[in-house]
C-alpha cells in the first residue's frame, strides 16, 4: 500500500484506528493494575469519582490538543504549537520537558515489564528466587531494544504491533471485568452493600486519590506527537484524542466499580474496598484470585501486555518530540535524519532508545516518574496559554478541524486545573518539583549557550557584525530602513542616552524561499553597502553594534535577535508592524511602530501624547521625555474624553504620578470632549501645530493588533507618528534569569543543600505521620 508523505518528509500511515490505539495504549498502559489498589487505599469505592474527576479536569487540555493537533497536524504536537504561540524559549523547554517525560515514562514501563515478567519466572518455578543475577533489569533492556527496533521499522509497524498489544490488553481487561460481572451475579448477591462505605476518608482521601492517579491520563498527548503520520489528521487527531479518553475513562470507571462488587465482603471479612487497597499495587491480583480460577496469572498477564504497550507508545512519543526539535536545530540536526527505507526518524528513535535504556538500567525511577508528571502539567500549561494567542493570530488564515467551544474559558480552565495539580504535587512530593527545575535548569543552560545560537545561525546566518565587547544594560534595537534610518537613529539615540543603554542596528536581507540560506553567496552585499553607507551618515557610529543576517522570514530573524541580544526596546517601521501580529505577539519588549515624514526634524521639536488609561500610554510618556532631554522638545499631553468628566480624576491622579517618577516639568495636559466621535476631535486638537510628532499607544490587543482609534488616528492626521507597545515583561530577561541561577548551577553544594532540606522536612512530616498512627493503634488496642 502506498501512503501520502508529509512535509517533514515522514508517511502518513497511521489509520483513526490506529490513532486511538496509541492513546488508549499510553493512557492504560500498566496503570490499569498498580494503581487501582493504592488509589482504593485512599478514596476507598469513591476511586470511580477520582477516576471520573481526573478525566473531567483533563478533557479542558484534551480539547485544546483536539483543536491545535486539527488546525497544525505536526509531528512534535505540543512542541510545535508553544513554538508559534509563547516567546522563546518556551518551545524550547516544552520540547526538552516532552522529551524527558517520554522518555523516563518509557524506562518506567520497561521495568515495570521486567519486574512482572520476573515475578512470573519465579512463581512458575523457572527460575530461583535468588539468581544473583538482576533478571528483572535485563528483560527491561531487551524489551526497550525490542521496541526500539519495531519503530525504527516504520510506523506502519509499530502501529500493528502496538495494536495487537493493546486489542490483546483491552481483551484480559474485558476478561476480568466479565468474570466480576459473574462474581457480582451469582456468588454476590448483596453486591450494592459493598458501595454502603462510598467514601471512607472524605474528600482529602478523594483529592489523594486523584493525585495518585492523574499519571494516566496523560497519554493523548502522544497522538499530537503522530500529527506528520496520521491519515486525514484535521478530523482523525480530535477524533483519536476525544475517543480514546473516552475509552479510557469508561475503562477504568468499570474495573473500579466491578472489581469492588465482585467481591463477597463476608468471605473476606472486610470491605472490598478495604481488602483491595490492603494489598497496595498487589491488590487487583489477590481480588481477581477470589472470584475467578487462574486469577492472578491473568492479571500478571496483562500487567506484561499493558507494560508493553504502554513501552512501545512511549517509545514512538519520545523519538517524534526529539525529531521534531531536531528538525528545528533545537537539538542537533542529526536527530532529523529519516531512514531511506522506512522514512522514520531512526537516529531520534535510537538515541532516545538509549537514553531509556541507562535510565531503565542505573536509576530508581520512582522519584523521576513523578517530576515527569509534573513537567507534563507544565507542558499542558504552556500548551493551553499558546492556544490562545494562536487562536487570535491564525483564526482567520488556518482550516480547523475541530474548535474548542466556549473559548477562551476551556484553555483558561485547562490552565486552572494544571497548575493547580501541579502545585498539589509540590506539597505531596517536593522532590519531584526539585528534579523538574534541575533539569529544565539544565535545558535553559544548553539552550543559552548552544542551541539558541545553532537556531539562529540556521534560520538567520549573519553576514556582518560589529561592536564594542562591553555590553550595556539596556537595549535598543532598530531595524534597519534606508528610507528613514536617519530619523529612526535619532529616536534610538535618545532613548539608548536617556537610559544609558546601547543600539544595536540590524539589517535583515529577505532571501526567497526557494533559494537555501547555504547557496546565498553575495546576497549580503547589499546589507554590508547600506550600513557602511549609513555608518557614515551618523555620529558616534563605532559606539553602536551592527549585525546583517540573511533569512527567509524576516520575522523569525527578529524575533530570534531580540531574543538572543536580550532587547529591551525595538524601533521599526509600523508599515511592516501593522499587520505582523505573530511579531507583536512573540516580541518580550517594548515595541515602538514608526511612521515619520520627510518634516521629521521639525516635528520632533512639538511632542504631542495622546494619553489613554492603559501602560501603553505611560510608555509615551516615558518616550517624550526621552525626546524632551535630547531635543529639547514641547510636550504636549491630550486626554480624549468621552465618559463622565468626574472619572477624570483617577487618570489626572496617574499622569501626576508618572511625570513625577519621570521628573518631567509640570505639564497642563487638554482634555477633549465628545459625546460621539473622538476622532474627530482629537484630530482638531492634533492641527494646532503645523509640525509635530504624535505618540499614541496601541490600545487593546484582545482582538485586533492594534486599536481601531489608533490607526484611524494614525491615517488620517498626516504627522510624523509613533505608536508605543508596552510589554509587561520588558525588563526580565534570558540575561536576569542567567545571571541569578549560573553561579547556583555551578555551585553544586547549594543545589545539594537545597536538596538534603527539603528531603528533612518529608522525612519529619512522614516521622510525624507515623507517630500519629502508631498511637492510634495503641489507643485502639
Amino acid at each position: 500500500m502506498t501512503f501520502e508523505k508529509s512535509e517533514s518528509g515522514l508517511v502518513r500511515s497511521l489509520s483513526l484506528k490506529d490513532s486511538i490505539m496509541i492513546g488508549v495504549a499510553s493512557m492504560i498502559g500498566g496503570a490499569i493494575f498498580v494503581l487501582v489498589g493504592p488509589g482504593m487505599a485512599q478514596a476507598g469505592a469513591a476511586l470511580m469519582i477520582a477516576f471520573l474527576l481526573n478525566g473531567i479536569i483533563t478533557v479542558f487540555t484534551a480539547l485544546t490538543y483536539a483543536e491545535l493537533g486539527s488546525a497544525f497536524p505536526a509531528t512534535g504536537g505540543g512542541y510545535k504549537w508553544v513554538r508559534e504561540g509563547l516567546p522563546r524559549p518556551n518551545a524550547y523547554l516544552s520540547g526538552w520537558m516532552a522529551w524527558f517525560g517520554h522518555t523516563i515514562a518509557g524506562s518506567l514501563y520497561a521495568v515495570a515489564f521486567g519486574s512482572f515478567f520476573a515475578h512470573l519466572l519465579k512463581t512458575s518455578g523457572v527460575i530461583g528466587d535468588d539468581t544473583g543475577i538482576p533478571v528483572d533489569k535485563i528483560l527491561a533492556v531487551i524489551a526497550i531494544i525490542i521496541f526500539t527496533f519495531v519503530n525504527v521499522r516504520g510506523s506502519s509497524d509499530t502501529g500493528k504491533v502496538g495494536n495487537a498489544i493493546t486489542f490483546t490488553q483491552l481483551a484480559i481487561i474485558g476478561i476480568l471485568i466479565v468474570a466480576a460481572i459473574g462474581a457480582m451475579m451469582f456468588a454476590n448477591p448483596n453486591w450494592s452493600d459493598n458501595y454502603t462505605d462510598f467514601l471512607p476518608s472524605g474528600v482529602a482521601g478523594l483529592a489523594l486519590a486523584m493525585g495518585l492517579t492523574f499519571i494516566a491520563f496523560e497519554g493523548y498527548e502522544i497522538i499530537s506527537q503522530a500529527g506528520d503520520e496520521i491519515r486525514n489528521p484535521k478530523k482523525n487527531i480530535p477524533r483519536a484524542i476525544l475517543i480514546s479518553l473516552g475509552i479510557v475513562v469508561s475503562v477504568y470507571i468499570l474495573f473500579t466499580f466491578v472489581f469492588i462488587g465482585g467481591l463477597n465482603e463476608s468471605v473476606i471479612g472486610m470491605p472490598a474496598w478495604e481488602f483491595i487497597g490492603s494489598f497496595g499495587e498487589l491488590g487487583i491480583i489477590e481480588a481477581a484470585d477470589q472470584f475467578m480460577p487462574f486469577g492472578a496469572l491473568i492479571v500478571l498477564a496483562g500487567g506484561l501486555v499493558s507494560t508493553l504497550s504502554a513501552l512501545n507508545a512511549t517509545t514512538f512519543a519520545a523519538s517524534r518530540v526529539s525529531f521534531a526539535m531536531g528538525t528545528q536545530y533545537n537539538l542537533p540536526f542529526v536527530f532529523s535524519k529519516i531512514h531511506p527505507k522506512y522514512r522514520t526518524p531512526f537516529v531520534a528513535t535510537i538515541v532516545s532508545g538509549i537514553i531509556m535504556l541507562i535510565l531503565a538500567v542505573s536509576m530508581d525511577l520512582t522519584a523521576i516518574a513523578f517530576a515527569a508528571s509534573v513537567m507534563f502539567l507544565f507542558l499542558f500549561t504552556q500548551v493551553n496559554l499558546a492556544s490562545i494567542t494562536i487562536r487570535r493570530l491564525y483564526a482567520s488564515t488556518v482550516e480547523y478541524g475541530f474548535k474548542t467551544p466556549l473559548f477562551p474559558l476551556i484553555p483558561i480552565i485547562g490552565i486552572v486545573t494544571a497548575m493547580g495539580l501541579s502545585i498539589y504535587l509540590l506539597f505531596t512530593h517536593p522532590e519531584s518539583w526539585l528534579i523538574a527545575i534541575i533539569w529544565i535548569a539544565i535545558g535553559f543552560v544548553i539552550y543559552k549557550f548552544y542551541t539558541s545560537k545553532k537556531e539562529l545561525e540556521h534560520n538567520a546566518p549573519l553576514v556582518f557584525t560589529q561592536g564594542p565587547k562591553l555590553r550595556k544594560k539596556y537595549r535598543v534595537l532598530m531595524v534597519f530602513d534606508k528610507r528613514s534610518a536617519a530619523k529612526m537613529y535619532k529616536m534610538a539615540r535618545s532613548i539608548a542616552k536617556d537610559k544609558d543603554g546601547e543600539i544595536t542596528v540590524l539589517d535583515v536581507v529577505n532571501v526567497p524561499r526557494q533559494t537555501p540560506l547555504s547557496l546565498t553567496h553575495g546576497f549580503g552585499d547589499k546589507g554590508l553597502k547600506a550600513i557602511e553607507e549609513f555608518k557614515r551618515e551618523i555620529t558616534g557610529s563605532l559606539r553602536n553594534r551592527y549585525l546583517v543576517r540573511l533569512a527567509h522570514d524576516p520575522t523569525e530573524a527578529i524575533l530570534q535577535t531580540t531574543e538572543e541580544q536580550d532587547i529591551n526596546t525595538l524601533l521599526i517601521d509600523f508599515d511592516f508592524l501593522k499587520n505582523n501580529r505573530k511579531l507583536l505577539s512573540l516580541t518580550t519588549c517594548d515595541i515602538i511602530g514608526v511612521r515619520l515624514r520627510k518634516t521629521f526634524d521639525e516635528d520632533m521639536k512639538n511632542i504631542v501624547v495622546a494619553y489613554d488609561k492603559g501602560r501603553h500610554s505611560d510608555l509615551g510618556l516615558e518616550i517624550a521625555n526621552s525626546f524632551q532631554k535630547m531635543e529639547e522638545s514641547k510636550i504636549r499631553i491630550i486626554r480624549g474624553v468621552i465618559e463622565d468628566p468626574k472619572q477624570e480624576t483617577e487618570i489626572v491622579n496617574r499622569i501626576n504620578e508618572k511625570m513625577f517618577e519621570l521628573e518631567l516639568p509640570k505639564i497642563q495636559f487638554e482634555k477633549v470632549y465628545s459625546d460621539s466621535n473622538i476622532i474627530t476631535e482629537l484630530l482638531k486638537n492634533f492641527k494646532k501645530e503645523k509640525n509635530a510628532l504624535l505618540i499614541l499607544g496601541a490600545g487593546n490587543q484582545t482582538d485586533t493588533a492594534f486599536s481601531p482609534k489608533t490607526l484611524s488616528i494614525l491615517d488620517k492626521s498626516g504627522k510624523s507618528a509613533i505608536v508605543v507597545r508596552n510589554h509587561r515583561f520588558s525588563e526580565v530577561h534570558a540575561r536576569s534569569f542567567a545571571n541569578f541561577i549560573m553561579p547556583k548551577i555551578i555551585q553544586v553544594k547549594f543545589i545539594y543543600q537545597i536538596y538534603v532540606n527539603i528531603m528533612q522536612k518529608i522525612y519529619t512530616m512522614r516521622a510525624k505521620s507515623h507517630k500519629e498512627r502508631d498511637d492510634d493503634d495503641y489507643f485502639n488496642a
